[in-house]
């Protein structure tokens, strides 16, 4: 490369370079800045304590176990889900199109939208759930299950809700990722006496491989950082019980005004997120297998 062509790839790539460090590089200084100061004055040094402090904290704990929770059972959920509903449009039945336009539909509605409807819907005194289980017969009063105001489901709601929203998105790249599956693989089977339960484990998942893991990562990020709809039903109650890393750090930060101590906690966070990531790509993903 001639020193006319790196100074033009240095000219393409100073953009996405100024780009990197506005938004990313100097706030992420700042904030492991404000993570070494004492929260009250903000000038003060502390070193780790507010990182000591989070590690001590019942309540960091009991945010991290909520987090584990709700990812892990909105994800699976939804990639189940997401699963069935791409195998089924990908059959291409009668009105499919229709049907894959109406699946698609919660994309369309923003996370704070989703909260409000869910939180009518899941209303104690006169929301639609109740008064559907009630008239099955499942529950004895449209009062019996308080979904957002008992310990016991209050994440359970807000998982109910992030599924609603969000299994659309699993739906549509696993979709994708079936129509790009060679029809070669399939008639082949079939022509070795292949059922269509062997082609699906033994074809189908093999091929998917990939999309999945990448769907899934994206979907454990965008779960783990969940705000808008934890907020909107529960505002991480009752008792915390539905309180999730990103609603402690925003309560740290505006309503205690603990700069330091909400910036360690962002910091964990960021950590924990990777190491998880980090552990799942190594584990579950490696291109170098080849499907069966």
């Amino acid at each position: 490369m001639t020193k006319s062509d790196r100074r033009t790839a240095l000219l393409f790539f100073s953009p996405a370079a100024v780009f990197m460090i506005l938004f990313f590089v100097y706030p992420m200084f700042l904030l492991v800045r404000d993570s070494l100061f004492d929260s009250k004055t903000g000038t003060k040094f502390v070193g780790g304590e507010n990182y000591m402090t989070a590690l001590t904290s019942d309540r960091f704990y009991q945010s991290l176990y909520n987090t584990v929770i709700f990812v892990i059972g909105a994800v699976t959920i939804e990639l189940v889900l997401g699963l069935v509903l791409a195998l089924l449009l990908s059959t291409g039945f009668k009105g499919s199109n229709l049907a894959r336009t109406l699946f698609l539909s919660p994309l369309m509605i923003a996370p704070l939208v989703c909260g409000l409807i869910w939180k009518f819907m899941l209303n104690d005194q006169f929301g639609i759930l109740n008064s559907f289980l009630f008239k099955l017969g499942i529950i004895d009063s449209p009062q019996s299950i308080l979904w957002l105001s008992d310990e016991r489901f209050a994440l359970l709601s807000c998982m109910i809700a992030d599924i609603w929203l969000t299994t659309p998105f699993m739906m549509l790249v696993l979709l994708a990722g079936i129509q790009g599956i060679p029809q070669s693989l399939y008639e082949a089977a079939h022509i070795d006496g292949a059922n269509r339960s062997q082609r699906f484990w033994f074809i189908t998942l093999p091929s998917l491989r990939p999309v999945m893991v990448v769907a899934v990562l994206i979907r454990m990020i965008d779960a783990a950082r969940s705000f808008d709809i934890i907020w909107v039903l529960t505002q991480g109650g009752p008792n915390f019980s539905s309180s999730l890393l990103s609603t402690m750090i925003y309560n740290t930060m505006a309503r205690y005004n603990q700069v330091g101590y909400s910036s360690a906690l962002a910091i964990l966070f960021m950590i924990a997120l990777m190491s998880i990531c980090g552990f799942f790509m190594m584990r579950l993903w490696n291109p170098n297998k080849k499907a069966v």
